[in-house]
């Protein structure tokens, strides 16, 4: 009986936070339904205008911390569901190897592009690993093995709103390029589905030209989606090995995190077939939500003024981070295709 009334209790303090996690989620997607705004960037505006509601010990403060850390880790394991190993032969070697060399050139230019800007490494990471891997999505899951410092939850908002803004701008020119420079189907949509950010971005961007394009630019992005675990199990054994200390005074997460871990097991089970269509869009759905409502909690803890204190550098560093791995990837797409 007291563990029952333990469990009532814990979910008595989780549940309002929670709640108001989920109802930012919901306005966010349907001011993108109504309004094409992105999903991504709407949970994150709504969540930074409700900051006060974890201010001063209020009720909602524990529940959005738990959205913050654990509902992020399930929607990030949940985009395993969408990985098939079958992806990679798809499209050949030469562009996966394109895909894995823009991630490694990016993360190379990153870093040194920070310390020429004054940055840190921790938003070196954080930026090239977001405009590199999958936007918003890998942002989060980055930052949930960085170490913390007083700057962390500031950056990962920064990160995220960044990423997301010119990813929809992106999502506009880059089609608008790719006609330009007369490449083909493949070729287009390997440049975009290899540079832009987001998602949600790359498949307006892709089927905005052709519905061959917009295939080839969501299969590229699903393997740049599957980077994401091998980079986070890398990226925490190098931490590891370099001794990076968390100042925050929190655990360090495991060498292998939870989430990664789920990930992988996922697109290992999709990979042999074992998830229907239906199912596989279930998975896919929770994971959107999940991460909405992550998002939507990230806000909420990030004060604006905060945000709005981020110096102009880090500005620069996402947008050159950006034009870089464009660069790289249309080099790439018109030697090697």
């Amino acid at each position: 009986m007291p563990r029952l009334r333990g469990i009532l209790g814990r979910a008595d303090a989780l549940w309002p936070g929670l709640l108001v996690c989920g109802l930012a989620a919901l306005a966010a997607q349907f001011l993108s339904d109504h309004y094409g705004a992105p999903a991504m960037l709407m949970a994150l505006l709504l969540g930074l205008s409700l900051h006060f509601l974890v201010e001063d010990g209020d009720r909602c403060a524990a529940g959005i911390g738990l959205a913050a850390r654990t509902v992020l880790r399930i929607g990030v394991a949940l985009l395993g569901a969408r990985i098939s190993f079958e992806l990679f032969t798809e499209l050949g070697l030469p562009v996966v190897g394109l895909v894995i060399g823009a991630l490694a050139a990016t993360m190379g230019f990153g870093w040194l592009a920070a310390r020429m800007l004054g940055r840190g490494w921790r938003l070196a990471i954080l930026t090239a690993g977001a405009v590199s891997i999958c936007g918003a999505s890998a942002a989060m899951a980055i930052a949930a093995v960085l170490p913390k410092n007083e700057l962390s939850e500031r950056n990962l908002s920064f990160t995220v709103f960044g990423v997301t803004l010119l990813s929809t701008v992106a999502m506009v020119l880059y089609p608008v390029i790719a006609t330009l420079l007369g490449l083909s189907d493949l070729q287009s949509g390997v440049f975009l589905g290899g540079t832009i950010h987001d998602v949600a971005q790359v498949v307006g961007a892709g089927f905005s030209v052709s519905d061959a394009v917009g295939e080839t630019a969501t299969t590229l992005k699903l393997i740049r989606v599957s980077m994401l675990a091998p980079f986070v199990l890398i990226l925490t054994l190098a931490l590891r090995g370099a001794g990076a200390q968390d100042q925050s005074g929190a655990k360090r997460p495991p060498i292998l995190p939870g989430f990664v871990i789920a990930f992988l097991i996922l697109a290992l089970i999709n990979s042999l077939g074992w998830i229907p269509a239906p199912a596989q869009a279930l998975l896919w759905a929770l994971s959107k939500w999940a991460m909405l409502t992550a998002i939507a909690a990230v806000g909420m803890k990030t004060d604006l003024r905060r945000i709005l204190s981020v110096p102009p550098q880090s500005v620069v560093l996402i947008f050159l981070e950006t034009l870089f791995i464009a660069g790289v990837v249309l080099a790439g797409v018109m030697v090697l295709l």
